[in-house]
C-alpha cells in the first residue's frame, strides 16, 4: 500500500471508529432513563460499539444493514440480562434505535455525497488537486459530527416524547409503537437500493430523488415521535382516569367512615340515655349484696362503652375510625400496630384530605407491613412551628425499583389499579405547599408527609 493510501485509509478508519463510539454513546443516552442501573445503559452502548467494530475491520461477508441488526440484538441481550423486567419496552428501544440510526445515517450520507460532489467540482479544487486529501479529512469530520449531532437530537426528542419511562408496556402498545420504525426501515431499504443502483449505473446522483429521500427520512422520524407522543397522552389520560376512579372510591370509603361515626355517636347517645337505668341497676345489685353480678354487669357495660367510643383518640372522629379499622385489620394479620397520630383542629386542614393520606398510607403499609420476623406498622403525627408531619412506617424486607422522574418506588401492580396511592398522597401534600419523602433502612419503609404553608396563618 502506497504511503498516500495509508493516510486515506487511516482517516477512513478513524472516522468509522469515532462514528461507532458516537452511536454507542447515543444508544447509552437512549437507554439510560429507562433502566434502574446506569451500568446497564453503559454496557448497552459499549456492546453495540464493540460488536460493530469487527464488522468493519474483519471481512465477514455480511451486509452492513444485517451487521447493524446483530449489533443492536447484542445490546438488547445485554439489557435483558442486566435487568430482567419490562422486556417489551427493551424490544421497543432496540427497534427504535435501529430505525433512527439508519434514518440519520442515510440522511447524512445524502448530504455528504451532495456536498462532497459540489466541492470537488469547484474551480479551486480542480486547480489544486493536492488539496483533495484535506477535503477528504474535512468531509469525514463533517460526516461524523453531523451524524452525531442529528442522532443526539433524535434521541433527545424521543426521550422528551416518551415521558412515562418505567411503566410496563403491553403487547398491543409494543405493536403500535413498533409499526412506524419497522415500516420506515423497510422503506429505507428500498430507497437505498434504488439510490445505490442508480449511482452505480449512471455514476451520478439524482438531486430530485435525493431530496425526496431526505423528505421520507424526516417524515419517518417525525412519525415515530408523533406516535410516541400520542401514545403517552393516551397513557396519561388512562392513568388520570384510573387515579380519579380510585380517588372516587376513597371518597366513597370516607363517606362510609362518616356514616360509621354517625352510627357510633347514635349508639353513644343511646347509651347515655340509658345511663340512669344502668346506674340504678348497679345500685340495686350492690344494695342486694350481689357484688359478683355487679362486677360482671359493670365489666359488660365498660366493654360496650369502650367498643362504641373506641380506643383511638386522634382528635377527629373520621380519622379515629380509619385508624381503628386499620388497627383491627393489623390484628387479624398479626401485625403489631402502634398509633401516635393526632389531628390538629386549629391548623386549617381539611379532614377529607387527611383521610385520603391516611387511607393510602395505611393501605400501602398493610400490604407490605407483614414482612419480617416482627411485622409492625407505626403511625404518628406532630406539629413543629408551621409544619405538620405525618409519618407511617412499616416493616419491610427486600428492595424496590424507583421511578427517578417521579422520585417514587415502582410497583408491578400499576396496571391493575395499584401504585397510585403515593401519587395521591403527593398531590394532597402539594396542595398544602408540602411534599413526601421515603426512607428505606434497617428493615423499615418510612413515608413522611409534610404539610405547610398559609394553612396555619
Amino acid at each position: 500500500m502506497e504511503p498516500d493510501e495509508i493516510y486515506w485509509k487511516a482517516v477512513s478508519d478513524l472516522s468509522v471508529i469515532l462514528g461507532l463510539i458516537a452511536m454507542g454513546y447515543c444508544f447509552y443516552r437512549l437507554v439510560e432513563p429507562f433502566v434502574e442501573n446506569r451500568k446497564t445503559a453503559v454496557w448497552t452502548g459499549g456492546v453495540y460499539a464493540a460488536a460493530m467494530l469487527p464488522v468493519y475491520f474483519i471481512p465477514t461477508g455480511l451486509d452492513y444493514f444485517a451487521a447493524c441488526g446483530i449489533g443492536v440484538f447484542a445490546s438488547f441481550f445485554v439489557m435483558c440480562r442486566a435487568e430482567r423486567r419490562n422486556y417489551r419496552q427493551k424490544i421497543f428501544l432496540a427497534v427504535t434505535f435501529f430505525a433512527l440510526r439508519w434514518f440519520i445515517f442515510a440522511a447524512v450520507n445524502i448530504i455528504y455525497d451532495q456536498l462532497y460532489g459540489f466541492l470537488e467540482n469547484t474551480v479551486y479544487m480542480r486547480s489544486h488537486p493536492s488539496q483533495f486529501f484535506v477535503l477528504y479529512v474535512g468531509m469525514g469530520t463533517f460526516h461524523t459530527i453531523l451524524a452525531g449531532l442529528l442522532m443526539g437530537a433524535g434521541v433527545w426528542c424521543l426521550l422528551k416524547a416518551y415521558t412515562d419511562k418505567h411503566t410496563d408496556m403491553t403487547k398491543k402498545e409494543l405493536a403500535m409503537l413498533s409499526v412506524p420504525p419497522l415500516t420506515g426501515v423497510c422503506g429505507y431499504a428500498v430507497l437505498r437500493y434504488y439510490r445505490d443502483f442508480y449511482i452505480i449505473e449512471t455514476h451520478k446522483m439524482q438531486n430530485v430523488y435525493d431530496a425526496f429521500t431526505l423528505l421520507y427520512y424526516g417524515v419517518s422520524v417525525v412519525t415515530m415521535l408523533v406516535v410516541i407522543t400520542l401514545y403517552q397522552r393516551i397513557k396519561a389520560g388512562q392513568q388520570e382516569k384510573l387515579q380519579n376512579e380510585m380517588l372516587a372510591a376513597q371518597v366513597e370509603s370516607i363517606r362510609q367512615h362518616i356514616e360509621q361515626v354517625e352510627e357510633i355517636y347514635q349508639d353513644i347517645r343511646s347509651l347515655r340515655h340509658d345511663m340512669a337505668n344502668h346506674i340504678l341497676t348497679l345500685e340495686r345489685l350492690y344494695e342486694g349484696n350481689k357484688k359478683e353480678e355487679a362486677r360482671n354487669y359493670s365489666a359488660d357495660l365498660k366493654e360496650k362503652l369502650t367498643w362504641q367510643t373506641g380506643k383511638i383518640k386522634s382528635g377527629n372522629p373520621v380519622t379515629d375510625v380509619i385508624i381503628w379499622e386499620a388497627q383491627k385489620e393489623a390484628e387479624q394479620r398479626k401485625i403489631r400496630f402502634c398509633s401516635a397520630f393526632y389531628y390538629p383542629e386549629d391548623a386549617g386542614l381539611n379532614a377529607f384530605d387527611i383521610s385520603v393520606i391516611l387511607n393510602n398510607a395505611l393501605q400501602n403499609a398493610m400490604e407490605h407491613g407483614g414482612q419480617g420476623e416482627d411485622p409492625y406498622i407505626y403511625i404518628r403525627a406532630y406539629q413543629r412551628n408551621h409544619v405538620y408531619m405525618i409519618e407511617v412506617c412499616n416493616s419491610f424486607t427486600g428492595t424496590l425499583q424507583w421511578d427517578r422522574e417521579r422520585g417514587l418506588p415502582l410497583t408491578s401492580k400499576e396496571e391493575e389499579g395499584h401504585g397510585y396511592g403515593l401519587r395521591n398522597i403527593r398531590k394532597i401534600a402539594e396542595k398544602y405547599f408540602g411534599d413526601i419523602a421515603i426512607d428505606i433502612k434497617d428493615g423499615a419503609f418510612c413515608l413522611s408527609v409534610m404539610l405547610s404553608g398559609t394553612i396555619y396563618n
